[in-house]
């Protein structure tokens, strides 16, 4: 049994804030609307054979610094063999998460995460979202990976692509193609994304609304 007190990161999802821990370098949908961290005390079991349960107490999500409501939200994860199934509940809302992955082979792995939002307090708001993670080791240096990503909301969801439909309805398809090429405690990753909503949810070159983005970073990632 493990206990945590205070500030932790959240236990949903595939993706984690600190670069060094992700495969690509820009972040999911999924990752951008969900917590990153929360405030209260958490009690991992570590069942045998593979299982593990968690069950946490919190404030409500994204209140981190106070608790100016008095309300607390509960977390749960049930999980097997590195697969993970989360629950959320905060304020009338709830989460439902499922993260994991599988090693298809030595070189090729396939991670996975799935959620699904919704705060039937606030006009059915929700969202819902699926990606695929097959990431492929060429070398000891040199991997490749591909984050393909669907994401849609209703009444607004996260106010991420619902905010630009007078519905609050939208939805939007992300591809990222990433390498990781490592020097040591140094990782060099050249990523390229291309996403496209149904809704001009972002802004081209002169400045217009657009329903598509085309990005390149080229990122240096040192862990110490």
């Amino acid at each position: 049994i493990t206990l945590t007190m205070g500030n932790f990161n959240t236990f949903l999802g595939y993706e984690v804030i600190s670069p060094t821990a992700n495969f690509n370098y820009s972040t999911s949908y999924l990752f951008s609307y969900g917590p990153f961290s929360h405030t209260g005390i958490k009690a991992d079991f570590d069942l045998g054979s593979d299982w593990s349960f968690m069950a946490a107490v919190m404030n409500p999500t994204d209140l981190t610094e106070f608790n100016a409501t008095g309300d607390y939200g509960v977390g749960l994860q049930l999980g097997y063999a590195g697969q993970y199934l989360n629950f959320l509940s905060s304020q009338g809302a709830f989460e439902i998460d499922y993260t994991g992955g599988f090693d298809l082979s030595d070189d090729f792995f396939l991670g996975i995460n799935a959620a699904y939002f919704d705060a039937s307090d606030d006009n059915d708001a929700s969202f819902a979202g699926a990606a695929l993670y097959p990431q492929y080791a060429t070398s000891e240096s040199f991997s490749i990976g591909l984050r393909a990503e669907y994401f849609t909301e209703t009444e607004g969801g996260a106010g991420a692509i619902g905010a630009y439909d007078t519905e609050g309805d939208a939805s939007v398809f992300a591809v990222t193609l990433t390498g990781n090429y490592s020097v040591g405690d140094l990782t060099i990753k050249p990523e390229i994304r291309l996403d496209s909503a149904s809704e001009e949810a972002f802004i081209d070159n002169d400045l217009a609304g657009s329903k598509s983005l085309s990005s390149f970073v080229l990122a240096a990632v040192y862990s110490f």
